[in-house]
């Protein structure tokens, strides 16, 4: 059974047309990795460890970078916060030139945040292995700030902020509006240029100190968002193919690593994801003061990630995560012993078997008609149905897990919390509480917002292995090819 990394894909070159949503994705993501190095040079020293780390790993493969598929070491995430609806609004319309939508939901509320969003991704296959840039979007929610006086306060300077340049807005309108034949190589530059804008970070805050101290003791994710000019992207993740090495390479470099990994524990068969990142490091800021007298500060929220993923999981097989993961924490808290081996004990009962694994139904595969068996196909061709475990037996078909695309919540909240500089004394953090109901409610006004539903990742992973099986039925002529028991 193959790894959980992806296929190098042959595709004959083509020059791609300027306002070709992957290429356009691919250019920004380059710009903006390129400028998030320059902001931020521990970045790239960390670039330059996951690069060292996987070329190790491959060469104890016999392999070298060039045969990993061109997705992975194009491959980041970034994550940034938006202070209104509007924002949220128009940071949906580009990404949609960049062929990204919204998937899954995140309601924050319930890790103590006052924010929900959502990831912008790439959603189909061919996309997808182009380039999975992805950016784990979320918005302010006033109402969960607690104090009535800082929701107004967040509210009035959010109200007259402009992140995204009258060329930006035009341009976007135009790719929504008109024909892309009308658009130029020169307006998806400006196109870009433009939107590098909205991600840039500015050392010069928008608010007096007070206001920003105010804001932050309310909840420094409130100050973040609320008190610069920017929405600055707070981490850009590249992936790796041993996150655990990465971890050990950073504090060898001298990274201020964070203590532990999230996500689930080191296994075989990866699944789902596993993130770590250096700690947000103190950065020098210029508040606004009276009289243009401007007054001295820092902030922190930019930090380094990096990621490991690994395969996408059914709902059976997210449940059983999520159930051990909730029993792997309890007896963490109730006997006092380290979290990562009390993990890695409870997480034994989750198969760490690709075979099992399918067989049981706990992570998603994609299938395909294997080239060499193809004449081997013909014997099925009379019959109604075959049960998959045969044709991969027979070697007609051969599968590999489908790559997790997507977040986890609670691991997502460790690196945040990480990097808030451990301030804890906001008021709606500890007011904030989250019930089924609730969530379901939130979900329905984000989608509204957005103007489009938000679908289930779980539900497009379902979707791409039944896509991958009806392709094999097909060109095998078989009526049905059968899954599970």
């Amino acid at each position: 059974m193959p790894s959980a990394i992806p296929q190098n894909g042959s595709a004959l070159h083509e020059e791609p047309k300027p306002w070709d949503p992957d290429h356009l994705r691919t250019r920004f993501v380059q710009a903006l990795s390129e400028m998030y190095r320059t902001e931020v040079p521990l970045y790239g020293k960390l670039v330059d460890v996951v690069n060292q780390v996987d070329t190790t790993t491959l060469q104890s493969r016999g392999q070298s970078l060039n045969d990993l598929p061109s997705r992975f070491q194009l491959e980041r995430h970034g994550a940034i916060r938006l202070g209104t609806q509007q924002e949220m609004r128009m940071i949906s319309r580009l990404f949609a030139v960049m062929g990204m939508f919204p998937v899954g939901y995140y309601d924050l509320k319930m890790v103590g945040f006052p924010l929900h969003g959502t990831a912008f991704r790439p959603q189909t296959e061919e996309s997808l292995r182009k380039n999975p840039f992805r950016v784990f979007t979320t918005v302010l929610r006033p109402d969960l700030i607690s104090s009535p006086k800082v929701r107004e306060m967040a509210t009035s300077i959010l109200s007259t902020r402009q992140l995204f340049s009258s060329r930006l807005i035009d341009l976007i309108d135009q790719a929504e509006t008109s024909a892309l034949a009308n658009l130029t190589a020169q307006d998806a530059n400006n196109l870009i240029t433009e939107s590098l804008k909205i991600f840039k970070w500015h050392s010069r805050s928008s608010v007096p100190l007070e206001t920003y101290l105010t804001l932050k003791k309310e909840h420094p994710m409130v100050a973040d968002i609320v008190c610069f000019p920017s929405a600055h992207i707070n981490h850009l993740t590249p992936r790796t193919l041993d996150i655990d090495a990465v971890q050990a390479g950073m504090i060898s470099q001298g990274l201020p690593a964070k203590d532990r990994i999230e996500g689930p524990p080191k296994r075989k068969c990866e699944i789902l994801l596993r993130q770590t990142s250096f700690k947000a490091l103190e950065e020098r800021v210029t508040f606004a003061g009276d009289a243009d007298h401007a007054v001295d500060g820092t902030h922190t929220a930019r930090f380094g990630e990096v990621e490991q993923r690994g395969a996408a999981v059914t709902r059976k097989g997210r449940e059983l995560y999520d159930a051990l993961l909730a029993k792997a924490v309890g007896r963490s808290e109730k006997e006092d012993k380290d979290s990562d081996k009390v993990l890695k004990e409870v997480f034994a009962e989750y198969p760490d078997d690709w075979e099992v694994l399918r067989k049981e139904g706990l992570v998603y595969f994609r299938y395909r008609v294997a080239e060499d068996k193809v004449p081997v196909a013909g014997a099925h061709k009379l019959e109604e149905s075959v049960h998959m475990d045969r044709l991969l037996k027979e070697g007609v078909v051969t599968c590999e897990p489908i790559t997790y695309e997507d977040f986890l919540p609670f691991s997502a909240a460790g690196i945040f919390t990480s990097n808030l500089g451990g301030e804890k004394d906001g008021g709606t953090e500890r007011k904030l509480q989250r019930t089924e109901e609730e969530s379901k409610r939130s979900r329905v006004q984000l989608e509204g917002l957005l103007g489009r539903k938000i679908p289930s990742e779980i539900d497009l992973y379902d979707e791409l292995q039944t896509d991958s099986v009806k392709e094999c039925q097909a060109f095998l002529g078989l009526s049905e090819i059968v899954l599970g028991a």
